[in-house]
């Protein structure tokens, strides 16, 4: 599950919706249902185990299993929007294993990532102040706050890829 948007209709009686953005963990395809408030989804029965990025080379991203200490390798498709959150060494990471295939990765909710490009630093400005785009280690690029520089390592939520705050 990707993403829910939810609809409350105005009108008495009428049941809210819920409308799921899936993506298919062994085809990468995305599907789009809308269910009604009362309807129970099943959840996909996946083994979980705990797994560190390791690091990136020309053959893929390669992952330990915290587990057995086994390492794997997936490519950027089987990754696809999640290598802009991959950070050598990230731990918190979980392994998603069918029929002992590793099928990809759920990332943490939030990863920590320096600024390594953005514009100079505004004296006076504050929090609540306007943003500027920042280039992180990764090559992600988020909006954050005017008063932060180059080299702060900042919180990033994987879900949305927004700022959220200081590391």
């Amino acid at each position: 599950m990707e993403e829910i948007q939810v609809q409350t209709p105005s009108a008495r009686g009428g049941s809210t919706l819920y409308k799921i953005r899936f993506r298919n963990v062994r085809t990468r395809q995305k599907s789009d249902q809308t269910y009604k408030g009362d309807v129970a989804i099943e959840e996909v029965d996946f083994e979980r185990r705990e797994a560190q990025f390791l690091y990136k080379d020309p053959s893929g991203y390669t992952f330990m299993d915290l587990t057995d200490y086994s390492q794997f390798t997936l490519t950027a498709d089987d990754l696809a929007d999640q290598t802009e959150y991959l950070s050598d060494g990230l731990e918190g990471l979980l392994a998603l294993l069918s029929d002992g295939r590793v099928l990809g990765v759920e990332l943490p909710p939030t990863v920590e990532l320096a600024i390594t490009e953005t514009g100079p630093s505004m004296k006076g400005a504050s929090a609540t102040a306007r943003t500027k785009p920042a280039t992180l280690a990764t090559g992600l690029v988020v909006q954050v706050p005017e008063y932060l520089e180059t080299g702060t390592v900042i919180r990033v939520d994987t879900r949305t890829g927004e700022f959220l705050s200081r590391a």
